[in-house]
Protein backbone atom coordinates (compact mmCIF):
# COMPACT_ATOMS: atom_id res chain seq x y z
CA UNK A 1 0.00 0.00 0.00
CA UNK A 2 2.58 2.63 0.90
CA UNK A 3 4.83 1.93 -2.59
CA UNK A 4 1.09 2.00 -3.98
CA UNK A 5 0.70 5.77 -2.91
CA UNK A 6 3.81 6.65 -2.64
CA UNK A 7 4.00 6.15 -7.05
CA UNK A 8 0.48 7.68 -6.95
CA UNK A 9 1.99 10.91 -5.42
CA UNK A 10 4.70 10.73 -8.08
CA UNK A 11 2.64 10.41 -10.86
CA UNK A 12 0.63 13.14 -9.69
CA UNK A 13 3.52 15.40 -9.38
CA UNK A 14 2.87 15.93 -5.88
CA UNK A 15 5.49 15.32 -4.61
CA UNK A 16 9.71 14.61 -6.96
CA UNK A 17 11.68 11.39 -6.71
CA UNK A 18 14.05 13.49 -4.40
CA UNK A 19 11.28 14.41 -1.84
CA UNK A 20 9.94 10.58 -1.83
CA UNK A 21 13.69 9.22 -1.07
CA UNK A 22 14.24 11.71 1.30
CA UNK A 23 11.56 10.93 2.68
CA UNK A 24 11.95 7.14 3.20
CA UNK A 25 15.35 7.44 4.22
CA UNK A 26 13.76 10.06 6.94
CA UNK A 27 11.35 6.99 7.66
CA UNK A 28 13.92 4.59 8.09
CA UNK A 29 15.89 6.31 10.53
CA UNK A 30 13.41 7.97 12.57
CA UNK A 31 10.42 5.46 12.17
CA UNK A 32 7.14 6.91 11.89
CA UNK A 33 4.59 6.39 8.46
CA UNK A 34 5.72 7.46 5.04
CA UNK A 35 3.09 10.44 5.38
CA UNK A 36 3.97 11.41 8.59
CA UNK A 37 8.11 11.73 7.01
CA UNK A 38 6.55 13.16 3.70
CA UNK A 39 5.18 16.03 5.89
CA UNK A 40 7.79 16.10 8.31
CA UNK A 41 10.13 16.84 5.52
CA UNK A 42 8.27 19.14 3.84
CA UNK A 43 7.41 17.10 0.92
CA UNK A 44 4.19 18.15 0.47
CA UNK A 45 1.67 20.00 2.76
CA UNK A 46 -0.49 18.45 5.18
CA UNK A 47 -3.95 19.78 3.93
CA UNK A 48 -2.65 18.56 -0.11
CA UNK A 49 -1.55 14.96 1.21
CA UNK A 50 -5.29 14.80 3.13
CA UNK A 51 -7.12 15.86 -0.45
CA UNK A 52 -4.70 13.19 -1.93
CA UNK A 53 -5.80 10.68 0.02
CA UNK A 54 -9.53 11.25 0.07
CA UNK A 55 -9.30 10.93 -3.68
CA UNK A 56 -7.60 7.40 -3.07
CA UNK A 57 -10.25 6.67 -0.35
CA UNK A 58 -12.85 8.03 -2.26
CA UNK A 59 -13.72 9.89 1.23
CA UNK A 60 -13.87 13.52 2.02
CA UNK A 61 -10.55 14.70 3.32
CA UNK A 62 -10.90 17.30 6.42
CA UNK A 63 -8.34 20.08 7.99
CA UNK A 64 -8.69 19.39 11.80
CA UNK A 65 -7.18 22.55 12.48
CA UNK A 66 -10.06 24.47 10.92
CA UNK A 67 -13.23 22.77 12.25
CA UNK A 68 -15.42 22.43 14.93
CA UNK A 69 -14.99 18.98 17.06
CA UNK A 70 -18.49 18.16 19.05
CA UNK A 71 -16.74 17.57 22.55
CA UNK A 72 -19.65 15.08 23.26
CA UNK A 73 -19.14 13.06 20.14
CA UNK A 74 -14.96 12.56 21.03
CA UNK A 75 -16.48 11.24 24.94
CA UNK A 76 -17.88 8.33 23.00
CA UNK A 77 -14.57 7.11 22.35
CA UNK A 78 -11.98 6.77 24.90
CA UNK A 79 -8.36 8.42 24.56
CA UNK A 80 -6.39 4.93 24.76
CA UNK A 81 -8.56 3.94 21.51
CA UNK A 82 -7.93 7.20 19.90
CA UNK A 83 -4.53 6.51 20.19
CA UNK A 84 -4.68 3.00 19.60
CA UNK A 85 -6.31 3.96 16.09
CA UNK A 86 -5.33 6.85 15.23
CA UNK A 87 -8.55 8.48 14.62
CA UNK A 88 -10.70 11.76 16.29
CA UNK A 89 -14.43 11.73 16.20
CA UNK A 90 -16.01 14.83 14.96
CA UNK A 91 -19.40 14.82 15.43
CA UNK A 92 -22.51 12.62 15.70
CA UNK A 93 -25.62 13.14 13.60
CA UNK A 94 -28.36 10.56 14.88
CA UNK A 95 -26.91 6.83 14.69
CA UNK A 96 -24.11 8.25 12.32
CA UNK A 97 -20.54 8.99 14.03
CA UNK A 98 -18.16 10.91 11.68
CA UNK A 99 -14.58 9.66 11.79
CA UNK A 100 -11.25 11.26 10.94
CA UNK A 101 -8.90 8.57 9.99
CA UNK A 102 -5.60 8.49 8.36
CA UNK A 103 -6.42 5.30 6.74
CA UNK A 104 -9.63 4.68 6.57
CA UNK A 105 -9.40 1.04 4.86
CA UNK A 106 -8.50 0.08 8.23
CA UNK A 107 -12.02 -2.23 9.05
CA UNK A 108 -11.05 -3.41 11.92
CA UNK A 109 -10.84 -0.38 13.33
CA UNK A 110 -14.23 1.00 12.21
CA UNK A 111 -15.92 -2.75 13.29
CA UNK A 112 -14.14 -2.00 16.71
CA UNK A 113 -15.47 1.70 17.24
CA UNK A 114 -18.89 0.57 15.81
CA UNK A 115 -18.83 -2.08 18.77
CA UNK A 116 -17.59 0.70 21.38
CA UNK A 117 -20.10 3.32 20.64
CA UNK A 118 -23.15 1.51 18.98
CA UNK A 119 -23.19 3.97 16.34
CA UNK A 120 -22.43 3.45 12.69
CA UNK A 121 -18.90 4.69 11.40
CA UNK A 122 -18.41 7.43 8.41
CA UNK A 123 -15.32 7.70 7.97
CA UNK A 124 -13.43 11.09 6.27
CA UNK A 125 -9.72 11.47 5.80
CA UNK A 126 -6.96 13.49 7.76
CA UNK A 127 -2.86 13.47 8.14
CA UNK A 128 -1.08 11.42 10.55
CA UNK A 129 0.34 14.24 12.33
CA UNK A 130 -3.00 16.72 12.23
CA UNK A 131 -4.81 13.42 14.04
CA UNK A 132 -2.28 12.80 16.45
CA UNK A 133 -2.12 16.92 17.29
CA UNK A 134 -5.81 16.75 17.61
CA UNK A 135 -5.92 13.81 19.76
CA UNK A 136 -2.97 15.53 21.92
CA UNK A 137 -5.78 18.60 22.05
CA UNK A 138 -8.55 17.23 22.73
CA UNK A 139 -7.67 14.25 25.27
CA UNK A 140 -5.49 16.66 26.58
CA UNK A 141 -2.21 15.12 27.82
CA UNK A 142 -2.35 17.75 31.16
CA UNK A 143 -5.80 16.44 32.07
CA UNK A 144 -4.20 12.46 32.02
CA UNK A 145 -1.53 13.98 34.28
CA UNK A 146 -3.89 15.52 36.87
CA UNK A 147 -5.98 12.14 37.10
CA UNK A 148 -2.46 10.42 37.75
CA UNK A 149 -1.79 12.86 40.05
CA UNK A 150 -4.90 12.27 41.82
CA UNK A 151 -4.65 8.82 42.08
CA UNK A 152 -0.88 9.76 43.93
CA UNK A 153 -2.54 11.40 46.41
CA UNK A 154 -4.38 8.35 47.61
CA UNK A 155 -2.36 5.74 46.75
CA UNK A 156 1.21 7.04 47.32
CA UNK A 157 3.34 6.62 50.67
CA UNK A 158 6.35 7.52 52.04
CA UNK A 159 9.05 6.03 54.12
CA UNK A 160 10.38 8.87 56.80
CA UNK A 161 11.87 6.96 59.12
CA UNK A 162 15.23 6.43 57.66
CA UNK A 163 18.29 6.31 60.06
CA UNK A 164 21.72 5.86 58.27
CA UNK A 165 22.67 6.51 54.42
CA UNK A 166 22.31 3.27 53.44
CA UNK A 167 19.24 3.27 54.58
CA UNK A 168 17.69 6.72 53.60
CA UNK A 169 19.32 5.25 50.14
CA UNK A 170 17.48 2.29 50.32
CA UNK A 171 13.88 3.84 51.46
CA UNK A 172 14.61 6.43 48.58
CA UNK A 173 14.80 3.59 45.70
CA UNK A 174 11.99 1.58 47.17
CA UNK A 175 9.71 5.16 47.00
CA UNK A 176 11.25 5.49 43.55
CA UNK A 177 9.96 2.44 42.70
CA UNK A 178 6.43 2.70 43.81
CA UNK A 179 3.96 2.60 40.97
CA UNK A 180 2.54 5.86 40.81
CA UNK A 181 5.78 7.45 40.85
CA UNK A 182 6.72 5.42 37.94
CA UNK A 183 3.48 6.10 36.52
CA UNK A 184 3.74 9.99 37.20
CA UNK A 185 7.47 10.13 35.91
CA UNK A 186 6.69 8.05 32.46
CA UNK A 187 3.73 10.29 32.19
CA UNK A 188 5.51 13.60 32.48
CA UNK A 189 8.31 12.42 29.99
CA UNK A 190 5.78 11.26 27.50
CA UNK A 191 3.67 14.64 28.18
CA UNK A 192 6.90 16.51 26.89
CA UNK A 193 7.92 14.61 24.14
CA UNK A 194 4.54 14.69 22.64
CA UNK A 195 4.31 19.07 22.96
CA UNK A 196 7.69 19.33 21.41
CA UNK A 197 9.63 20.33 24.33
CA UNK A 198 13.45 20.70 23.93
CA UNK A 199 13.97 20.45 27.82
CA UNK A 200 12.16 19.16 31.24
CA UNK A 201 12.78 21.42 34.81
CA UNK A 202 12.18 19.87 37.91
CA UNK A 203 12.51 22.52 40.88
CA UNK A 204 12.48 21.98 44.55
CA UNK A 205 11.16 24.91 46.58
CA UNK A 206 10.92 25.67 49.95
CA UNK A 207 7.37 24.13 50.20
CA UNK A 208 6.46 23.30 46.40
CA UNK A 209 7.92 21.30 43.37
CA UNK A 210 7.07 22.81 40.24
CA UNK A 211 7.81 21.10 36.41
CA UNK A 212 8.73 23.33 33.61
CA UNK A 213 9.20 22.63 30.03
CA UNK A 214 11.26 24.52 27.30
CA UNK A 215 8.71 24.77 24.11
CA UNK A 216 10.80 26.57 21.20
CA UNK A 217 12.99 28.32 23.61
CA UNK A 218 10.55 29.57 26.49
CA UNK A 219 9.18 27.99 29.66
CA UNK A 220 6.11 27.27 30.21
CA UNK A 221 5.16 25.69 34.29
CA UNK A 222 3.19 22.65 33.15
CA UNK A 223 1.99 21.48 36.92
CA UNK A 224 3.10 20.82 40.41
CA UNK A 225 3.51 17.55 41.89
CA UNK A 226 2.60 17.02 45.53
CA UNK A 227 5.15 17.74 47.46
CA UNK A 228 5.62 14.55 49.17
CA UNK A 229 6.63 12.80 46.19
CA UNK A 230 9.75 15.49 45.50
CA UNK A 231 12.64 12.68 46.51
CA UNK A 232 10.42 9.98 45.26
CA UNK A 233 9.91 11.61 41.97
CA UNK A 234 14.41 12.63 41.79
CA UNK A 235 15.06 9.55 43.12
CA UNK A 236 13.37 7.78 40.16
CA UNK A 237 14.86 9.76 37.44
CA UNK A 238 18.32 9.13 38.83
CA UNK A 239 17.76 5.17 38.86
CA UNK A 240 17.10 5.39 35.35
CA UNK A 241 19.98 7.90 34.53
CA UNK A 242 22.14 5.20 36.77
CA UNK A 243 22.93 7.99 39.17
CA UNK A 244 23.62 7.59 42.89
CA UNK A 245 20.52 8.32 44.54
CA UNK A 246 22.42 8.89 47.88
CA UNK A 247 24.88 11.37 47.05
CA UNK A 248 23.30 14.56 47.14
CA UNK A 249 25.58 17.02 47.94
CA UNK A 250 27.58 17.43 43.90
CA UNK A 251 26.16 17.91 40.46
CA UNK A 252 25.54 14.38 38.65
CA UNK A 253 25.40 13.97 34.98
CA UNK A 254 23.66 10.97 33.24
CA UNK A 255 21.82 9.62 30.67
CA UNK A 256 18.47 7.85 30.11
CA UNK A 257 17.36 5.80 26.81
CA UNK A 258 13.77 5.18 26.45
CA UNK A 259 11.39 4.43 23.32
CA UNK A 260 8.18 6.20 23.46
CA UNK A 261 5.66 6.16 20.42
CA UNK A 262 7.84 3.84 18.71
CA UNK A 263 10.56 6.39 18.29
CA UNK A 264 14.16 5.67 20.72
CA UNK A 265 14.42 9.02 22.83
CA UNK A 266 17.37 10.38 25.06
CA UNK A 267 17.10 12.00 27.82
CA UNK A 268 20.74 14.39 29.11
CA UNK A 269 19.94 14.31 32.91
CA UNK A 270 21.56 16.77 35.16
CA UNK A 271 21.25 17.02 39.15
CA UNK A 272 22.58 20.63 40.81
CA UNK A 273 21.81 20.88 44.32
CA UNK A 274 19.93 23.57 46.28
CA UNK A 275 19.22 24.96 49.41
CA UNK A 276 15.84 23.22 48.54
CA UNK A 277 16.87 19.57 47.60
CA UNK A 278 18.31 18.66 44.34
CA UNK A 279 17.11 20.31 41.21
CA UNK A 280 16.57 18.13 37.62
CA UNK A 281 17.04 19.15 34.01
CA UNK A 282 16.57 16.72 31.33
CA UNK A 283 17.40 18.10 27.79
CA UNK A 284 15.72 15.59 25.28
CA UNK A 285 17.37 14.40 22.39
CA UNK A 286 14.30 13.35 19.82
CA UNK A 287 16.18 12.42 16.50
CA UNK A 288 13.04 12.58 14.19
CA UNK A 289 13.09 16.53 15.15
CA UNK A 290 16.59 17.09 14.11
CA UNK A 291 16.32 19.09 10.77
CA UNK A 292 19.58 18.41 9.32
CA UNK A 293 18.55 19.61 6.00
CA UNK A 294 20.62 23.00 5.14
CA UNK A 295 17.90 24.79 2.98
CA UNK A 296 15.08 24.21 5.66
CA UNK A 297 17.26 26.19 8.56
CA UNK A 298 16.32 29.77 7.16
CA UNK A 299 19.40 31.02 5.68
CA UNK A 300 19.18 33.67 3.41
CA UNK A 301 20.18 32.50 -0.20
CA UNK A 302 23.09 34.43 -0.67
CA UNK A 303 24.41 33.23 2.48
CA UNK A 304 23.70 30.04 2.28
CA UNK A 305 26.03 29.59 -1.35
CA UNK A 306 28.66 31.72 0.99
CA UNK A 307 28.38 28.71 3.78
CA UNK A 308 27.87 26.09 0.74
CA UNK A 309 31.08 27.08 -0.63
CA UNK A 310 33.16 26.96 3.12
CA UNK A 311 32.05 23.68 4.18
CA UNK A 312 33.02 22.07 0.51
CA UNK A 313 36.26 23.45 0.72
CA UNK A 314 39.46 21.06 1.02
CA UNK A 315 40.87 23.05 4.14
CA UNK A 316 40.14 25.88 6.27
CA UNK A 317 38.40 26.64 9.42
CA UNK A 318 34.60 26.96 9.65
CA UNK A 319 33.51 28.57 12.94
CA UNK A 320 29.69 28.65 14.08
CA UNK A 321 29.01 31.26 17.56
CA UNK A 322 26.21 32.23 19.79
CA UNK A 323 24.78 31.35 22.84
CA UNK A 324 24.14 28.10 24.41
CA UNK A 325 20.72 27.03 22.89
CA UNK A 326 20.87 29.00 19.56
CA UNK A 327 21.19 25.81 17.18
CA UNK A 328 24.84 25.96 16.59
CA UNK A 329 25.17 22.38 17.43
CA UNK A 330 22.23 21.60 14.59
CA UNK A 331 24.26 23.94 11.99
CA UNK A 332 27.01 21.97 12.75
CA UNK A 333 25.57 18.33 12.05
CA UNK A 334 23.64 19.71 8.79
CA UNK A 335 26.86 20.75 7.50
CA UNK A 336 28.50 17.33 8.29
CA UNK A 337 25.24 15.26 6.66
CA UNK A 338 26.23 17.45 3.49
CA UNK A 339 29.58 17.03 3.21
CA UNK A 340 29.26 13.43 4.24
CA UNK A 341 30.51 11.45 1.71
CA UNK A 342 32.04 8.12 1.56
CA UNK A 343 35.82 9.23 0.44
CA UNK A 344 35.83 11.10 3.83
CA UNK A 345 37.03 10.36 7.26
CA UNK A 346 34.74 13.06 9.08
CA UNK A 347 35.47 12.76 13.01
CA UNK A 348 33.87 15.01 15.81
CA UNK A 349 34.58 15.19 19.47
CA UNK A 350 31.58 16.37 21.63
CA UNK A 351 30.37 17.46 25.08
CA UNK A 352 28.63 15.00 24.87
CA UNK A 353 27.49 13.14 21.53
CA UNK A 354 23.90 14.61 21.30
CA UNK A 355 22.93 13.47 17.52
CA UNK A 356 24.27 9.85 15.61
CA UNK A 357 25.26 10.33 12.47
CA UNK A 358 26.05 7.15 10.21
CA UNK A 359 29.43 7.27 8.09
CA UNK A 360 30.73 9.63 10.81
CA UNK A 361 33.33 8.95 13.88
CA UNK A 362 32.00 10.67 17.17
CA UNK A 363 34.12 10.90 20.49
CA UNK A 364 32.81 11.59 24.02
CA UNK A 365 34.92 14.53 25.32
CA UNK A 366 35.77 12.77 28.92
CA UNK A 367 38.05 16.08 30.78
CA UNK A 368 38.06 13.88 33.99
CA UNK A 369 39.99 11.15 32.66
CA UNK A 370 42.09 13.01 30.21
CA UNK A 371 40.22 13.34 26.78
CA UNK A 372 40.08 17.00 26.84
CA UNK A 373 39.00 18.63 23.22
CA UNK A 374 42.77 19.39 23.00
CA UNK A 375 43.86 15.41 23.54
CA UNK A 376 40.93 14.47 20.93
CA UNK A 377 42.08 16.56 18.30
CA UNK A 378 45.58 15.29 18.73
CA UNK A 379 44.42 11.13 18.29
CA UNK A 380 42.62 12.70 15.08
CA UNK A 381 45.65 14.30 13.71
CA UNK A 382 46.72 10.58 13.50
CA UNK A 383 43.66 8.96 12.22
CA UNK A 384 43.99 10.30 8.70
CA UNK A 385 41.12 12.34 8.68
CA UNK A 386 39.71 14.52 6.43
CA UNK A 387 37.10 16.46 8.53
CA UNK A 388 36.84 17.45 11.94
CA UNK A 389 34.40 18.60 14.13
CA UNK A 390 35.28 20.18 17.25
CA UNK A 391 32.52 20.71 19.59
CA UNK A 392 34.13 24.20 20.81
CA UNK A 393 37.05 25.59 21.25
CA UNK A 394 37.56 26.98 24.58
CA UNK A 395 41.42 27.32 25.40
CA UNK A 396 44.26 28.03 23.57
CA UNK A 397 45.60 24.07 23.13
CA UNK A 398 42.43 23.91 21.21
CA UNK A 399 42.91 26.80 19.44
CA UNK A 400 45.83 25.97 18.40
CA UNK A 401 45.81 23.02 17.39
CA UNK A 402 42.57 22.97 15.53
CA UNK A 403 44.02 26.72 13.78
CA UNK A 404 47.44 24.02 12.86
CA UNK A 405 44.86 21.43 11.42
CA UNK A 406 43.25 24.00 9.32
CA UNK A 407 46.43 25.10 7.66
CA UNK A 408 47.77 21.20 7.31
CA UNK A 409 45.08 20.09 4.64
CA UNK A 410 41.83 19.56 7.11
CA UNK A 411 38.57 21.01 7.05
CA UNK A 412 37.73 22.19 10.67
CA UNK A 413 34.53 23.25 11.90
CA UNK A 414 33.72 24.18 15.66
CA UNK A 415 31.57 26.58 17.87
CA UNK A 416 32.87 29.94 19.73
CA UNK A 417 30.41 32.01 22.62
CA UNK A 418 30.78 35.31 21.16
CA UNK A 419 28.08 37.99 20.18
CA UNK A 420 29.13 38.22 16.72
CA UNK A 421 30.82 37.13 13.55
CA UNK A 422 32.98 39.38 13.65
CA UNK A 423 34.48 39.45 17.57
CA UNK A 424 35.43 35.79 16.63
CA UNK A 425 38.37 36.90 15.02
CA UNK A 426 39.52 38.64 18.09
CA UNK A 427 38.22 35.75 20.36
CA UNK A 428 40.89 34.06 18.46
CA UNK A 429 43.29 36.42 19.15
CA UNK A 430 42.69 37.12 22.83
CA UNK A 431 43.40 33.22 23.62
CA UNK A 432 47.12 33.85 21.97
CA UNK A 433 46.99 32.70 18.24
CA UNK A 434 49.03 35.17 16.27
CA UNK A 435 47.06 37.47 14.04
CA UNK A 436 48.34 36.33 10.36
CA UNK A 437 47.36 32.77 11.70
CA UNK A 438 43.84 33.33 12.15
CA UNK A 439 43.79 35.43 8.80
CA UNK A 440 45.00 32.38 6.83
CA UNK A 441 43.14 29.78 8.43
CA UNK A 442 39.50 30.82 8.79
CA UNK A 443 37.30 30.71 6.01
CA UNK A 444 33.89 31.69 7.72
CA UNK A 445 32.27 32.33 10.60
CA UNK A 446 28.53 32.27 11.39
CA UNK A 447 26.97 33.94 14.02
CA UNK A 448 23.21 33.25 14.63
CA UNK A 449 20.35 32.82 17.05
CA UNK A 450 17.15 31.00 17.59
CA UNK A 451 13.67 32.91 16.97
CA UNK A 452 9.94 31.42 17.63
CA UNK A 453 8.07 30.87 14.48
CA UNK A 454 4.87 32.32 14.14
CA UNK A 455 2.00 29.61 13.99
CA UNK A 456 0.77 29.41 10.21
CA UNK A 457 -2.71 28.53 11.56
CA UNK A 458 -3.67 31.74 13.57
CA UNK A 459 -1.21 34.27 12.58
CA UNK A 460 -2.46 37.79 11.59
CA UNK A 461 -1.63 40.78 9.44
CA UNK A 462 -0.42 43.81 11.69
CA UNK A 463 0.54 47.35 11.05
CA UNK A 464 3.56 48.75 11.85
CA UNK A 465 4.16 53.30 12.54
CA UNK A 466 5.36 54.32 9.19
CA UNK A 467 8.16 56.00 11.78
CA UNK A 468 9.25 52.86 13.35
CA UNK A 469 9.68 50.86 10.08
CA UNK A 470 11.91 54.03 9.45
CA UNK A 471 14.17 53.73 12.30
CA UNK A 472 13.98 50.09 11.66
CA UNK A 473 15.64 50.44 8.20
CA UNK A 474 12.58 48.92 6.66
CA UNK A 475 11.90 51.60 3.29
CA UNK A 476 9.61 49.29 1.15
CA UNK A 477 6.15 50.45 1.09
CA UNK A 478 4.53 49.27 4.35
CA UNK A 479 1.32 47.92 1.87
CA UNK A 480 3.49 45.46 0.20
CA UNK A 481 5.24 43.88 3.26
CA UNK A 482 3.77 40.53 5.28
CA UNK A 483 3.56 41.99 8.35
CA UNK A 484 2.25 39.46 10.51
CA UNK A 485 1.72 39.17 14.57
CA UNK A 486 0.84 36.55 17.11
CA UNK A 487 -2.78 35.63 17.99
CA UNK A 488 -2.60 32.14 19.69
CA UNK A 489 -4.97 29.01 18.81
CA UNK A 490 -5.32 25.10 19.62
CA UNK A 491 -2.60 24.42 17.47
CA UNK A 492 0.36 26.10 19.34
CA UNK A 493 -1.26 26.36 22.47
CA UNK A 494 -3.00 29.83 22.61
CA UNK A 495 1.11 31.03 22.47
CA UNK A 496 0.92 32.63 18.99
CA UNK A 497 4.22 30.47 17.76
CA UNK A 498 4.98 27.13 16.74
CA UNK A 499 8.92 26.26 16.44
CA UNK A 500 11.68 28.31 15.67
CA UNK A 501 13.57 29.17 12.74
CA UNK A 502 17.26 30.66 12.38
CA UNK A 503 18.53 34.31 12.24
CA UNK A 504 22.27 34.07 10.69
CA UNK A 505 25.28 36.31 9.88
CA UNK A 506 27.28 34.77 7.79
CA UNK A 507 30.97 36.53 7.25
CA UNK A 508 33.09 34.85 4.81
CA UNK A 509 36.85 35.73 5.04
CA UNK A 510 37.65 38.11 1.99
CA UNK A 511 41.31 39.07 1.11
CA UNK A 512 40.09 42.47 2.13
CA UNK A 513 39.24 41.26 5.89
CA UNK A 514 42.09 38.89 5.56
CA UNK A 515 44.73 42.08 5.56
CA UNK A 516 42.40 44.02 8.44
CA UNK A 517 42.96 40.85 10.42
CA UNK A 518 46.48 40.87 10.28
CA UNK A 519 46.67 44.43 10.62
CA UNK A 520 44.40 43.83 14.02
CA UNK A 521 41.67 45.76 12.83
CA UNK A 522 38.72 46.40 15.74
CA UNK A 523 35.62 44.20 15.92
CA UNK A 524 34.06 47.68 14.71
CA UNK A 525 35.80 48.10 11.75
CA UNK A 526 35.90 43.97 10.46
CA UNK A 527 31.79 44.44 10.90
CA UNK A 528 31.74 47.42 8.30
CA UNK A 529 34.08 46.11 5.54
CA UNK A 530 31.94 42.78 6.17
CA UNK A 531 28.24 44.47 5.53
CA UNK A 532 29.84 46.35 2.56
CA UNK A 533 30.73 43.06 0.81
CA UNK A 534 26.99 41.77 1.38
CA UNK A 535 27.04 40.40 4.89
CA UNK A 536 23.59 40.67 6.23
CA UNK A 537 23.98 41.06 10.44
CA UNK A 538 21.50 39.58 12.75
CA UNK A 539 19.25 42.67 13.30
CA UNK A 540 19.15 42.80 9.53
CA UNK A 541 18.42 38.95 8.71
CA UNK A 542 15.93 38.77 11.35
CA UNK A 543 14.26 41.83 9.53
CA UNK A 544 14.09 39.96 6.27
CA UNK A 545 12.38 36.88 8.34
CA UNK A 546 9.97 39.82 10.04
CA UNK A 547 9.53 41.13 6.53
CA UNK A 548 7.80 38.18 4.99
CA UNK A 549 5.61 36.87 7.61
CA UNK A 550 7.93 34.20 9.04
CA UNK A 551 8.44 36.09 12.74
CA UNK A 552 7.15 38.78 14.87
CA UNK A 553 8.91 42.06 15.46
CA UNK A 554 8.79 41.41 18.85
CA UNK A 555 11.08 38.00 18.28
CA UNK A 556 13.58 39.74 16.21
CA UNK A 557 14.18 42.48 18.55
CA UNK A 558 14.20 40.55 21.77
CA UNK A 559 16.79 37.89 20.03
CA UNK A 560 19.10 40.46 18.24
CA UNK A 561 20.92 43.69 19.09
CA UNK A 562 20.58 47.10 17.51
CA UNK A 563 23.75 47.43 15.19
Amino acid sequence: MRDRIAQKLVESSLISQDQLARAIESQQSSGGTLSYNLVKTGAISEMAFAEFMGQVYNVPAVDLDAIAIDPNAVDLIPSDVATKFQVVPLKRDGRTLTLAMANPDNIFAIDDIKFITGFDVRPVVATETAIKRTIDRMYDSADSLATIMGEIEEDFEIVEDAIDDAEIASAAAAAAADAPVVKLVNSLISDAVARGASDIHIEPYEKQVRVRFRIDGMLHEMMSPPFKMKNAIISRLKIMAELDIAEKRVPQDGRIKIKMHGKPIDLRVSTLPTIFGEKVVMRILDQSNLQIDLARLGFHPSALARFLNAIESPYGMVLVTGPTGSGKSTTLYSALQKINKIHSNIMTAEDPVEYNIGGINQVNVQDEIGLSFAAALRAFLRQDPNIIMVGEIRDLDTASIATKAALTGHLVLSTLHTNDAASSINRLVDMGIEPFLVSSSVLLIIAQRLVRRLCEKCKKRTSIHPEVLRELGIMDDADSLMLMEAKGCPVCNDTGYKGRVGVYEVMEISPTLREMIVDRASNAEIKAVAIKEGMLTLRMDGLEKFKTGMTSLEEILRETANH
